[in-house]
């Protein structure tokens, strides 16, 4: 079977129908941001297992183009893509409240780049915001090693700085000083549930309190 990218690129370790299909979630379709992921993912499964949240990982979509049936009973996929995330990396339910984030790295020591990320990842935010989602980014420093939890709401505002000629990156330390600093743990190794209850009763203090 042959997966493809939508520049034409074939991935590594394409597979068959009924194998799982791996397919990069980061800003770049590459694996950029992959060891934050697995940390987040990692996390994800101990908060399930111990009824604390239950969030996942959005599946990236795949557009089928060739499908050969040799069986009744099976098909065999030949060749597909991926197609471009819509929306964010990840979502859930947390203590009632719709929880919705996207996972990014940096390699940068001053700053996060902005083009990291997408408008129509920033346009999602906006939606879920205006429906009293909790939405953040969360930010790793990999040289820092410094994981934050930046709002949503302080994202798109640099965004929107942006477009109209403001600077390109969200400086560390705005993000020291907006956002929730995820410390490191035993199990999970990434425990962020006390920076996402900071970001919670931050909100509640600003007004935007759940109904």
């Amino acid at each position: 079977m042959t997966i493809r990218y939508p520049s034409g690129q074939q991935p590594p370790n394409a597979g068959r129908v009924g194998q799982p299909i791996v397919a990069p979630h980061s800003s770049s379709f590459a694996k950029r941001g992959m060891s934050l992921e697995k940390e987040i993912n990692d996390a994800n499964r101990y908060y399930l297992a111990t009824e604390q949240a239950v969030i996942y990982k959005k599946p990236t979509p795949i557009q089928l183009v060739k499908v050969d049936y040799p069986k009744r009973s099976a098909a065999v996929v030949k060749e597909a893509y991926f197609k471009r995330p819509s929306t964010t990396d990840y979502n859930g339910v947390y203590h009632g409240y719709y929880v919705d984030f996207d996972a990014k790295e940096t390699r940068g020591k001053l700053s996060f780049p902005l083009k990291n990320f997408h408008q129509h990842q920033v346009d999602h935010f906006r939606r879920c915001l205006v429906q009293g989602g909790v939405c953040f980014a969360f930010i790793r420093f990999t040289t820092l090693d410094l994981t934050y939890l930046l709002p949503a709401s302080d994202l798109i505002a640099f965004w929107d700085q942006q477009g109209r000629g403001g600077r390109k990156s969200v400086p560390l330390t705005t993000i020291k000083d907006r956002g929730f600093r995820v410390k490191t743990g035993l199990n999970p190794v990434l425990d962020y549930l006390p920076a996402l209850d900071q970001l919670i009763a931050a909100n509640q203090a600003k007004g935007a309190n759940h109904e």
